[in-house]
């Protein structure tokens, strides 16, 4: 049972400590969009989208209004579409524009699901549709696209890692007038899950109901409070208090997940407690580590830190919640994040100890701002380690990165609002290309096997 202090607390996390519903996210089937020709599935899916989400924003807003908790991204997530234009790949494109055109009219923020799953091999369609990413994301302003490369089930698909270095390059070149924003649209993915609220990577698998709500809550405000109080505690009790913060903030969250679920017709999903931050200070993962003893992060000590914040914050969601789901954990992508910003600016934190800080948060390299001049086999290098990492590991792991057009180490890219601000970081002068060439499977490691 909540007393008065809980509901005082929980007040005082939403007014002066950034704890917000990051998104609502509905899950729509497209399959049942399927048609004969191009034209006919892209009409079909918009008329879709539009029914199923039409009251979307209407209802989150009333929620927020009704709990007092603010609501900042209602966004969709879809089948992934290289399923629903498999019979015309190249047309693919006017699917994407329909879930674009859908998502303005409806005032979606975002909507993913522009995705492919290549993980273990990438059929003449696939191929086909992955080449109309960069068009794509380049023609349209709320669309998000998603590539699963690899698998701990299935190894790595080197062939499609070798493409997906191509096709950002060419995003990056498509859409150089905002510094590359196209790549702020596409995440290319190990182990990716289907219930992820977060963009750029949401997509709805095939294995979910035909509408899902799901709900990302995100608090790094909260935790970083809290542990304000406890100066001097040792990381035991430091682990304990973020977890008993991370239980809190996933029940706001799984009061909204419910409720929006009721009152949309839908199936409730899960509730993803991860702690997205935000350029915003005081809504910083990178604070939350400092604020445990690190002069700044990307120090020794810093993948330590996160280890423990990661594996606290799930083991408080899980008490919480039967439904916590997504990705869940803490993010660290550096443009979203101030403190990230200002370490990176000061060359404090590197592209290699983010690498290495992959290995114990939720997802990956993310949002990070590279030379435009790196090569392309470079870029897929990149997104290989990434994709070893998280099949070795058995965990999801993920690149989204920018090579910003005209851009040198040192300069800055700007997106604004949540995808915020970075610099230009360096990247190893080794050449990769050889490697990248000899294209392949990487075979799942041994313990894959586990049938």
């Amino acid at each position: 049972m909540f007393n008065k202090f809980d509901v005082l607390e929980t007040i005082e996390m939403i007014e002066k400590e950034h704890l917000d519903i990051r998104t609502v996210t509905m899950g729509i089937s497209l399959l049942p969009c399927i048609r004969a020709t191009a034209k006919e599935t892209a009409k079909t899916v918009y008329d879709t989208v539009m029914k199923k989400a039409e009251r979307l924003v209407a209802t989150a807003e009333g929620l927020s209004r009704e709990f007092g908790i603010p609501i900042v991204n209602k966004r969709v997530s879809v089948t992934p579409v290289s399923l629903i234009t498999a019979a015309f790949p190249e047309k693919s494109g006017l699917v994407g524009k329909a879930l674009d055109d859908a998502a303005k009219e409806l005032g979606i923020d975002f909507l993913g699901g522009y995705s492919a799953l290549v993980q273990k091999g990438t059929a003449d369609y696939e191929e086909k549709f992955l080449r109309t990413i960069p068009e794509v994301l380049s023609a349209t302003n709320r669309l998000c696209s998603s590539v699963n490369v690899g698998s701990s089930r299935s190894g790595i698909n080197m062939d499609a890692v070798r493409l997906m270095g191509e096709i950002v390059k060419e995003t990056a070149a498509r859409t150089a007038s905002s510094d590359g924003l196209g790549c702020a649209k596409l995440v290319v993915f190990c182990n990716a899950v289907e219930d992820n609220p977060f963009m750029a990577g949401a997509f709805h698998g095939t294995g979910e109901a035909d509408t899902v709500i799901n709900v990302g809550v995100s608090g790094p405000g909260v935790v970083q409070h809290a542990l304000k109080f406890v100066p001097d505690a040792d990381l035991t009790d430091a682990a304990e208090l973020i977890k008993r913060t991370a239980f809190k903030i996933t029940r706001a969250g799984q009061l909204v997940a419910k409720e929006a679920a009721k009152r949309l017709g839908a199936r409730f999903g899960i509730v993803d407690l991860s702690l997205a931050p935000t350029p915003a200070r005081g809504d910083s993962v990178a604070h939350i580590l400092e604020e445990l003893g690190l002069s700044v992060v990307g120090c020794h000590g810093t993948t330590a830190a996160l280890a423990m914040l990661n594996d606290a914050v799930k083991k408080g969601g899980v008490m919480a919640s039967s439904r916590v789901g997504g990705l869940s954990g803490a993010f660290i992508p550096v443009s979203e994040d101030i403190g990230m910003i200002e370490s990176a600016t000061a060359g404090n934190i590197t592209l290699d100890k983010l690498e290495a800080m992959t290995c114990v948060c939720s997802v990956g390299l993310d949002m990070i701002a590279i030379p435009g001049d790196t090569p392309a086999t470079t870029i897929s290098a990149i997104i290989a380690d990434e994709a070893a990492i998280g099949m070795i590991n058995n965990k999801t792991t993920a690149v989204r990165i920018i090579p910003a057009p005209n851009k040198k180490v040192g300069d800055e890219v700007s997106f604004g609002g949540l995808l915020g601000r970075a610099p230009v970081m360096p990247v190893h002068s080794g050449d990769s290309s050889k490697f990248i060439g000899r294209g392949g499977l990487i075979p799942a490691p041994i313990h894959s096997f586990k049938n």
